[in-house]
């Protein structure tokens, strides 16, 4: 009995209508990335694992994707590790590669391995698929699209506030309506400083991070797991509860970290962003979040994240500013920021609203039937015409019943059919049939032409 066909949970198929929805918003986000002046770049889908190892947090690395190596992948490995089950120590040995988990250190090695022939800042946009090794559930994916920004060799928070203009720019043109929320790695270590835990930074943040999805009890919970003092879960509780307008907060927050240095310069730096973006005008909510950490240890200021506000789902972009995601290259002393669109998710929030504009579907506008080698000569004709107008045309292939051909124009929702037949060829006329409306006419191919163009 033959198996039946299968893919890996956590991966999609995507029909035509499907990807013409989807090149919808991949057009949608690489003209705003052309419009801010990002320039395109690609990275291979498996990087060395040594690239990947040590730049997610212990949690992302325990999501990569590791590459079994070719060949005799058992030969030098240590069988002891075998007998042992000693995963963490046996993966280095049996994978050398592995597969890519974001867009963001690859972009990193990139300028590294290229810095000779980059004028800096450099600003880049690369829109490809990652890879996480994560637990499928709605909204999250195995394999999933980011579309990244990311502008290297500036230190200027300017740049964050053009990020957060092309958030908005992108999103308005989607028509969804989002909200964007901001906060600083600097005042994460300010907190960890003043509750008493800076060594604690790392747990602190993994933990926070999940206060949305598991909860302030949970999150303290797993905060004495790490090894918190009741007094600092004590002591964190209420900055985390700080309330009011952003304006509001960002003054409580500057109060409560008044004693700590670097705490006081993540809050300077907020406030300038949030001051200059809000100062340019903005169609999104820009809101305040002090457990924001997104879980990604080589942030170092601001952390930007992205909610859709009438869909219940996961962030929907994200990104902020590195610092020193380069050293680990050789190259240190080079800034960056980015933002990374979630492709995927995207086009999960656009279908559950259905958003999409009429004109976002694939296939042709006008197909053409076959009624004889004469008539499909002269189709053919036509056909290349209005392609060289611009305008998506196709010819029926084969001569069968004018029912099945109008049915296959029917099923595939093409909006027009134009017929050929003998009074038409004698004519040199055209009959075309709005597939809609029901109604009919006759034009010359000039004037059909005219008719699509308009």
């Amino acid at each position: 009995m033959a198996q039946k066909p299968s893919i890996p949970k956590g991966t999609r198929d995507f029909s035509p209508a499907e990807m013409a929805r989807r090149n919808y918003i991949f057009n949608t986000i690489r003209q705003a990335f052309h419009l801010y002046g990002y320039e395109a770049i690609e990275t291979p889908a498996m990087e060395n694992l040594s690239t990947l190892m040590g730049k997610y947090g212990e949690e992302g690395d325990k999501l990569l994707f590791k590459i079994l190596n070719s060949g005799d992948y058992l030969r030098g490995v240590n069988m002891s590790l075998i007998d042992a089950g000693d995963t963490a120590k046996l993966a280095p040995q049996l994978c050398e590669k592995g597969l890519r988990y974001d867009l963001t250190v690859p972009f990193a090695r990139y300028v590294v391995q290229h810095r000779n022939e980059l004028q800096f800042p450099f600003k880049r946009y690369q829109m490809q698929p990652v890879w996480r090794a994560d637990r499928p559930q709605k909204g999250r994916y195995r394999e999933f699209y980011q579309c990244d920004a990311d502008v290297v060799g500036s230190d200027s928070l300017l740049n964050e506030v053009e990020l957060l203009q092309l958030i908005d720019e992108v999103f308005s043109r989607l028509g969804i309506r989002i909200i964007i929320k901001l906060n600083n790695r600097k005042v994460l270590a300010g907190i960890a400083e003043l509750i008493g835990a800076p060594d604690k930074l790392i747990d602190i943040t993994v933990a926070i991070d999940k206060i949305d999805k598991i909860g302030l009890d949970k999150v303290n919970e797993e905060l004495a797991e790490r090894g918190l003092s009741a007094e600092s879960i004590a002591a964190l509780e209420p900055i985390l509860k700080i309330s009011g307008s952003l304006e509001e907060r960002l003054c409580k927050l500057a109060d409560v970290l008044k004693s700590s240095e670097i705490g006081s310069l993540g809050v300077k730096e907020l406030k300038e962003v949030a001051e200059t973006t809000m100062a340019l005008g903005l169609k999104a909510e820009l809101d305040l979040d002090v457990s924001l950490a997104r879980g990604l240890n080589y942030y170092t200021g601001t952390i930007i994240e992205v909610k859709a506000k009438d869909v219940e789902i996961g962030s929907i972009t994200g990104g902020g500013r590195y610092d020193n995601l380069t050293g680990v290259f050789g190259m240190p002393g080079v800034s960056g920021v980015g933002i990374s669109f979630g492709a995927d998710r995207i086009y999960d929030v656009l279908n559950a609203l259905n958003l999409y504009p009429a004109d976002a579907k694939g296939g042709p506008e006008v197909i053409f039937l076959n009624l004889g080698d004469k008539e499909a000569m002269a189709s053919l004709r036509y056909v290349k015409a209005l392609r060289q107008a611009g305008v998506a045309a196709e010819l029926y292939p084969d001569a069968a019943k004018m029912k099945k051909q109008m049915s296959y124009a029917n099923d595939l929702a093409i909006p027009y059919v134009a017929i050929v037949g003998e009074s038409e060829l004698a004519e040199g006329k055209i009959t075309l049939k709005d597939m809609a409306k029901g109604e009919q006419e006759q034009l010359s191919i000039e004037e059909m032409v005219d008719r699509f163009k308009a």
